[in-house]
């Protein structure tokens, strides 16, 4: 399916987010997509993940998750430098400013002619990931895909320790989770941390864990695992398609 893009600008609090639309060219009604990219935000490697899925009929909206820090536009490079700019983003940001832009952005999906507003979903990558999760707290959200999410475990996300694991219970919608095997952020142990809490609190899930990296889906990087990709992309758009109908 064609697509089109466009960008919007969301007022949270007193700054200004920018987020990236990507939506198929058909006119009609889509499930909408609140999607999260990782710590470097919205360069190439994220626009076209968010492309794919808006490819498949869905109305993808991805935020500037540092929009308090870096300038609009801002795309931060994938080396040891940006690594060390977008974890000092990250560790600056209030959770509970993380939450106001899901807040943000989920009102800004079912407000859009484009979206069958009782059809809302997330998807992230890396802190994405755990960051989709904590958006799908909201009642609003029906289907959550977790790419590798850190911190879930240990709480680390932002400013202060995050309470992810504590509020488990409260994902009312359905969860797709994946993990790589040799993913040194989310060890064996933290996957089975994770695995029991969901278990033990009743969430609607599904977990599949790849022989990959971490950002294994990072198309730019030496961790890119094509293979795995495509199979993960299978899965996600199978769970999605389940949910949404």
């Amino acid at each position: 399916m064609q697509i089109i893009r466009r960008n919007v600008g969301l007022t949270v609090g007193d700054s200004l987010m920018r987020v990236y639309v990507a939506l198929p060219k058909p006119a009609g009604q889509y499930p909408g997509i609140l999607f999260y990219s990782d710590i470097y935000q919205l360069g190439s490697p994220m626009t076209r993940l968010a492309d794919r899925l808006a490819g498949y009929g869905y109305v993808v909206a991805a935020p500037e998750i540092f929009h308090r820090l870096e300038p609009i536009g801002a795309a931060i490079a994938p080396d040891d430098l940006g690594r060390l700019r977008g974890n000092d983003n990250a560790s600056q940001t209030a959770i509970a400013e993380y939450d106001a832009d899901a807040q943000a952005v989920l009102d800004f999906l079912k407000k859009e002619e484009t979206v069958i507003p009782d059809k809302i979903g997330t998807i992230g990558f890396c802190i994405g990931g755990h960051l989709a999760f904590r958006a799908a707290f909201n009642d609003a959200v029906k289907a959550s895909v977790c790419c590798y999410p850190t911190g879930i475990h240990n709480g680390k996300l932002g400013k202060g320790t995050a309470d992810t694991l504590e509020r488990m219970a409260e994902l009312k919608g359905k969860l797709f989770i994946l993990f790589g095997t040799l993913d040194p952020h989310i060890p064996e142990a933290a996957r089975t941390r994770i695995m029991q809490e969901l278990v033990r609190t009743g969430v609607s899930h599904t977990m599949s864990i790849y022989e990959a990296n971490h950002t294994f889906m990072r198309d730019d990087g030496d961790r890119f695992d094509p293979a795995a990709t495509d199979a993960a992309w299978t899965e996600i758009t199978g769970f999605l398609s389940q949910v949404f109908g």
